[in-house]
């Protein structure tokens, strides 16, 4: 995993070497990214030789001559290179150029070309902390999903006292782990997900198949991952490369997915169907190539209901979360499928939407239960499926029942 660190300038820019060491600590890789401010409270020099990584402290690199297309583009290589931005610590006018959207430097620019998860950590004077232009710009960056950890009271460097001390290194350090879905919080579940497309033959050749690209599932298996649980991904054909989870099972047809997940069913504390299993399936897929004399008519049947299959055998403890990929009546048929298949939560995709969905690396949609619905606004894949994972631990929570041993 690979954060940007950014560091604005104030008194607390010496924490920052900490929390780059804390994070290195707990196998993240950082690169560190100053304004012109910090380098005047830390030397970059200090960053390099923690990091092992180039200290970025400018628009535009002066390292030689051929250099100005390269660097003139570094901030679109880092933001779309990182999982995180975190900027710690982050001043009012750091804050004030990110509400404003105002690309002055690298970090600020770096912040509006990322689709990455942000936090960022305050520290100021008091009174610049409390004033109303403060306040109004966070107010607008926890609007955008930016996460803000909150500045402790004390004795402040300037010598009054209140609000202002950069929050402690553990607590900004954890607050971004969190944010990454890093919070070990499914540590002992046993998560079962079934991700990708299925392919029915109609000969050796041809099959009837759909758009999923199994980008969602194998994001949730990876947040699921880093939230310490044990993953099991059964997986439709896909290009993608499948993270390092404890059984990978590629299957093409809904019968052998059916059959992978009912064998594995049984030792899964949570189930979550990100699949598009084909709904139908050819009576008989024919033994040759079928040639293209004349008009082709196949005979088509109905393949089984894996997820209500499930549905209805499972225990008291498992949870069991589908989607439903919608293009009209959205909530409506939503709520139908979470009752009719007895789920604890279903996700609805509106997949008539351009630029999300199958194919793409961002989604957005709504995590519907009985108690609640949960909108979540365009955003990667990764980021959505922490959001999931956030619903499932809070099922998992207020579930007082025993979970199955994973």
């Amino acid at each position: 995993m690979k954060i940007a660190l950014g560091v604005s300038g104030g008194i607390a820019a010496y924490k920052a070497a900490e929390i780059a060491r804390r994070l290195q600590d707990r196998g993240v890789h950082v690169q560190v990214v100053m304004t012109s401010a910090a380098q005047e409270f830390v030397r970059p020099l200090t960053f390099a030789a923690l990091t092992g990584e180039k200290v970025i402290t400018e628009m535009f690199s002066q390292r030689d001559s051929n250099s100005t297309l390269d660097s003139s583009v570094e901030h679109i290589g880092v933001a779309q290179s990182i999982d995180a931005l975190l900027v710690a610590p982050a001043t009012a006018a750091t804050l004030a150029r990110f509400a404003q959207g105002l690309s002055e430097d690298f970090l600020s620019t770096l912040y509006l070309a990322t689709t990455a998860p942000v936090v960022v950590a305050p520290a100021m004077n008091v009174n610049m902390w409390r004033h109303p232009a403060t306040q109004a710009n966070l107010s607008t960056l926890r609007s955008r999903g930016v996460t803000v950890v909150e500045p402790g009271e004390g004795y402040l460097a300037c010598g009054m006292t209140g609000e202002g001390r950069l929050a402690d290194t553990d607590v900004i350090v954890e607050a971004l782990l969190s944010r990454l879905g890093q919070s070990r919080e499914l540590e002992g579940e046993h998560v079962l997900i079934s991700a990708g497309p299925t392919y029915e033959p109609i000969d050796p050749v041809r099959f009837l198949g759909n758009r999923s690209s199994g980008k969602m599932g194998y994001a949730l298996a990876e947040a699921a991952l880093r939230r310490g649980a044990h993953v099991t991904l059964v997986s439709g054909p896909t290009a993608l490369t499948p993270p390092a989870v404890e059984e990978f099972v590629p299957v093409e047809s809904s019968a052998e997915m059916r059959d992978a997940l009912l064998a594995r069913f049984g030792r899964a504390s949570i189930t979550i169907m990100t699949a598009a299993v084909s709904d139908f399936a050819p009576t008989a897929a024919a033994p040759q190539k079928i040639k293209r004399e004349a008009a082709l008519h196949l005979d088509l049947q109905p393949t089984s209901d894996i997820l209500a299959e499930l549905g209805s055998r499972r225990a008291p403890g498992q949870l069991l979360i589908g989607f439903a990929a919608e293009t009209e009546n959205l909530v409506e048929n939503a709520r139908r499928k979470l009752a009719r298949k007895h789920l604890d939560a279903i996700v609805l995709n509106d997949v008539s939407l351009p630029g999300i969905g199958f194919a793409s690396e961002r989604n957005a949609g709504e995590i519907i239960t009985a108690q609640e619905a949960v909108s979540v606004p365009e955003m990667s894949k990764l980021e959505m499926a922490g959001r999931i994972l956030d619903v499932v631990a809070k099922l998992r929570a207020a579930d007082k029942t025993p979970k199955v041993n994973a």
